[in-house]
């Protein structure tokens, strides 16, 4: 008998133990269980091992084998290798499939076969929806959104015939019996495939904004090469300025505007299809990134991304996530209908419900190493293996960027990104997604992990649970999250750099050098405490920390100065704010490393007033020169000041010193004293393993500069790959800081 764990359904790996089986004349059967896959095989001894080094290596390109088990079973005499039908045999979980993008062979396939020729649904066992459309487990096609579609014969002799390609591919479907698309306008309603893609051909080519349901939910379209047409796309989705993602139609046009390395290329072709930040040599439309120099790019990965690109000849689409700002995806035809159609010209809508919704992920390539920023399509709900034993554990995470966490015993499952829980949308959102991961992966918590934060709306969820409910500080969590990810169980140095997170002295912290382990820390430093302006209006509007910095550095001589912030400012107003800073009024203390950088951006000019969350440190980040090599000056005690540097930047800018090589040397100096800072802590108690985790650390620049430095005085660094360093992986900390705690 053989025990096969890991993510092994929905990915054709029974078809797979079939062949290998037949190729080894072997018999016996292969069945899905609810815990994995089970296999008995009876043969010559001789081949056996053979059969087995085969199934761990030569296993279908998206199947994670992660356990192999082997036991002597009874001889039965069987006569022939079968498959038998999955059973629903215990409380336990195999892996499931996230959504896998289109495959070559079903691309071919759209353009042969005949049932199947132009079908935008077309897939196999090699790729389609899977977490998307999954209702319960184990995974079969009655579980699945797939359900009211009964199959044709001819999909059914293929979905039957264990040698196909389609054999037990949930979503089989063609031409004759699948989900079809229907184009929505104002004066009519589309239902022939092909003039729906001579339609949304003319929208988009003519300026026009597209609403299309997607993999996971709706997005909106328009010619990225369309300045006006972006605009509009701005104005009627209400994002005045955060930069939209842009589809390109192969790796051919992405190479017009960026320049691609190696590991880049690699990130965009992979089968989960993420977004990928990449350094722009130029926009097809300024309005896409609105001055920045990166760009969100990624590829088709959806059969009728590929048909819409030949039908239109465009190179580029913008394809962001089809929402009112700050709300859900939207994923109801119904609701979709009812709200695009004042944001769009037409609705793309199909009839196949979406159970699971799932915006698309984000990496970008640092360090020369995949990093996961938004873990969505794609990669969830694949599981974090760890070395802890987390079962019955739920962690809720804190507030921006929500992704969820629950236990099972040495695996995590976090959840899809959910978003800022600071409305009732997203908070429906959260709680419904909760009760579909406990229901599909079958556990039962008994206790909850959350924010120290009182406030969160996912700490006062923890709080109605009714479980024994444990508070982890957020940067212990952010570190500890690095240590689980990277299977750490030792003290560490942990750099955890962010905007904000409730600290034990009841200020916001976010400039963290703790030296911890998961059962608790010691924080040994961090950026001294700055006040904000207005509370959190400091963190949307960069002029205000500016102000603080700038109040601390000079006082009142501050309006002497020449300087890009005070010109673009209302002296009566700020004269107010400061004298609100010098009697401590409405102006809450901050180490968080966020609100330095949109300090210094507003001092410089580069970003006085934001328009969406982190601007202010994204275009300083973009505006650094990589030539410059010099910092200003700091103190490292009794916290790190930047005060020194605070003088300087504004000395430089009364000399006619560009921002960004500004920007270039305040870069610098951060990580300069981000490095002094651990060489202290390293002599004081003999650490030589770093985390770098938080927020700040997606800021490529910095997070390169620091380990590069950091390594080459012989330090070990430890960062995120596999999930995000943002807040969006911060409930594995929680899970396993709690997972600790209980035991």
């Amino acid at each position: 008998m053989i025990s096969v764990t890991g993510l092994v359904q929905g990915v054709g790996f029974r078809p797979f133990v079939y062949r290998l089986a037949r190729k080894y004349n072997l018999k016996g059967w292969v069945v899905n269980r609810t815990d994995g896959l089970s296999i008995k095989i009876e043969g010559p001894s001789s081949v056996i091992p053979s059969f087995i080094e085969d199934l761990k290596n030569t296993a279908p390109m998206v199947s994670q084998v992660e356990e192999i088990k082997v036991l002597k079973a009874k001889i039965e005499g069987l006569s022939d290798f079968v498959i038998l039908a999955s059973l629903d045999n215990s409380e336990e979980t195999s892996e499931i499939s996230p959504d896998i993008a289109v495959c070559p062979e079903c691309l071919a396939d759209m353009k042969m076969q005949s049932n199947r020729i132009n079908y935008p649904f077309i897939n196999c066992t090699h790729c389609g929806p899977r977490f998307t459309i999954i209702q319960d487990f184990p995974y079969d096609r009655k579980k699945t959104t797939m359900a009211p579609f009964i199959m044709c014969d001819q999909c059914r002799e293929e979905y039957k015939n264990i040698m196909d390609r389609r054999f037990h591919a949930q979503p089989v479907a063609c031409n004759q019996c699948g989900p079809v698309y229907t184009l929505h306008t104002p004066d009519h309603e589309f239902h022939d495939f092909m003039e729906i893609l001579q339609e949304t051909s003319s929208i988009i080519a003519t300026g026009g904004i597209l609403a299309v349901k997607g993999t996971g939910g709706f997005h909106l379209m328009c010619d990225a090469q369309n300045e006006e047409a972006v605009s509009r796309l701005r104005t009627s989705k209400k994002r005045e300025g955060k930069p939209f993602a842009v589809m390109f139609r192969d790796v051919e046009s992405v190479k017009q505007f960026i320049a691609l390395s190696e590991e880049e290329e690699k990130a965009l072709i992979s089968w989960m299809r993420p977004i990928v930040i990449l350094k722009s040599l130029n926009q097809p439309a300024y309005s896409i990134s609105s001055g920045l120099n990166t760009m969100g790019v990624f590829l088709p990965y959806m059969p009728w991304h590929y048909l819409f690109f030949e039908k239109s000849g465009l190179p580029a689409v913008v394809l962001t996530s089809g929402n009112l700002a700050g709300e859900p995806i939207l994923i109801d035809n119904k609701q979709a209908l009812a709200l695009m159609p004042g944001v769009a010209d037409g609705v793309l809508t199909y009839n196949r419900d979406i159970y699971n919704r799932t915006d698309d992920s984000v990496v970008r390539i640092m360090g020369g190493r995949e990093c996961v920023v938004r873990r969505s399509r794609g990669f969830v709900p694949s599981a974090v293996k760890i070395h802890l034993d987390v079962r019955g554990i739920l962690a809720t995470e804190a507030e921006l960027s929500n992704s969820f966490c629950l236990g099972k015993r040495n695996r995590a499952y976090l959840s899809q990104f959910i978003g800022d829980l600071k409305n009732q949308e997203t908070m429906a959102f959260f709680e419904e997604t909760v009760a579909r991961f406990l229901k599909i992966f079958r556990i039962q918590p008994s206790m909850v992990a959350a924010d120290l934060h009182p406030d969160y709306l996912s700490t006062r969820y923890a709080r109605t649970l009714g479980l024994e409910l444990i508070e982890v500080q957020h940067h212990h969590a952010h570190v500890a999250s690095c240590m689980a990810e990277n299977r750490l169980d030792e003290p560490v140095i942990g750099l955890a750099f962010d905007g904000s997170g409730y600290g034990d002295d009841g200020n916001t912290w976010g400039s963290e050098f703790l030296v911890c382990d998961y059962h608790g820390y010691t924080r040994q430093n961090h950026f001294a405490y700055m006040p904000m302006p207005g509370g959190d209006r400091a963190a949307e509007e960069p002029w205000r920390m500016g102000l603080s910095l700038l109040y601390q550095a000079f006082g009142d001589q501050l309006y002497d100065l020449d300087i890009p912030l005070l010109k673009a400012m209302d002296l009566k107003k700020a004269r107010l704010i400061t004298e609100a800073i010098a009697k401590s009024i409405n102006t809450p203390l901050t180490s968080g490393a966020g609100r330095l950088f949109d300090a210094v951006s507003g001092i410089t000019g580069i970003c006085v007033n934001s328009v969406f969350h982190a601007e202010a440190p994204m275009k300083l980040e973009s505006a650094i020169r990589c030539d410059i090599r010099d910092f200003y000056d700091f103190s490292l005690v009794p916290e790190i000041s930047f005060i020194p540097a605070i003088r300087q930047i504004c000395r430089d800018l009364q000399q006619g010193v560009t921002p960004d090589i500004i920007s270039s040397r305040f870069h610098n100096t951060i990580v300069e004293a981000s490095f002094q800072a651990v060489q202290k802590i390293n002599r004081d108690t003999g650490i030589k393993k770093i985390i770098l985790t938080g927020g700040t650390f997606q800021n490529k620049y910095l997070f390169e500069s620091l380990e590069r430095k950091l390594r080459k005085n012989n330090f070990a660094t430890f960062s995120h790959e596999k999930i995000p360093c943002n807040d969006g992986g911060l409930a594995l900390g929680q899970l396993v800081v709690a997972a600790v705690k209980r035991s």
